[in-house]
């Protein structure tokens, strides 16, 4: 991966840091890693432990930042939300989100799929 997709996907996970404390979600961790699993964001909010995989494009040319998350990515989230419970010692119900951003030179524009998809269903 390029520095600067790096660099973009660094700036994108502090923006959906932000944005998710802004709508009063506790950050529980981030980068959170288990086996090949990362997680880029752990929340909790109204008892509810999410999950957040973050995607950020500079542009949608070829799509919605969010489309890029298919039953492999999924399937490794679920995997590093089980070992996140289990480490923690948590019982909570876990939602999985995704924030897709587009970010360039002209706009930064914020994106939050609630209860985006549910592992197992694929």
């Amino acid at each position: 991966m390029s520095q600067h997709k790096q660099q973009l996907g660094k700036e994108g996970e502090e923006i959906a840091t932000a944005h998710l404390i802004k709508e009063k979600y506790k950050i529980l961790a981030r980068n959170y890693r288990s086996g090949r699993a990362e997680i880029d964001i752990v929340a909790m909010k109204d008892d509810l432990i999410i999950i957040v995989e973050v995607k950020t494009r500079e542009t949608d040319k070829y799509g919605n930042p969010e489309e890029s998350v298919g039953t492999g990515k999924i399937n490794m989230l679920a995997q590093g939300a089980e070992d996140f419970m289990l480490d923690k010692d948590l019982h909570n119900n876990v939602r999985y989100d995704i924030i897709s951003i587009i970010k360039n030179q002209y706009k930064t524009d914020v994106h939050h799929l609630i209860d985006a998809f549910w592992p197992g269903l694929y």
